[in-house]
């Protein structure tokens, strides 16, 4: 069974599958509308991007550790 989802621009129905060329719109227009929708910042992300989290040496150490307990191709030297 195929799966159907309505094109995000006009709410028509486009199968879902590999020959849908621009799934999940049901056409060039409506990804172009899409793209310009964008472009015009008509549509935008609702929450900020977060900043990288501040790692103290405690925390690298941490990964560290966590990251050589499960790594299965690095061997510290001796």
């Amino acid at each position: 069974m195929t799966l159907k989802v309505p094109c995000p621009t006009c709410k028509k129905q486009v199968l879902w599958q590999s020959e849908s060329t621009y799934r999940p719109f049901c056409s060039k227009r409506c990804q172009l509308i899409d793209l310009g929708d964008w472009a015009e910042e008509s549509n935008k992300i609702s929450q900020p991007i977060q900043g990288p989290e501040v790692m103290t040496e405690d925390m690298l150490d941490a990964l560290e550790s966590e990251f050589l307990l499960h790594n299965k191709f690095f061997v510290e030297p001796e």
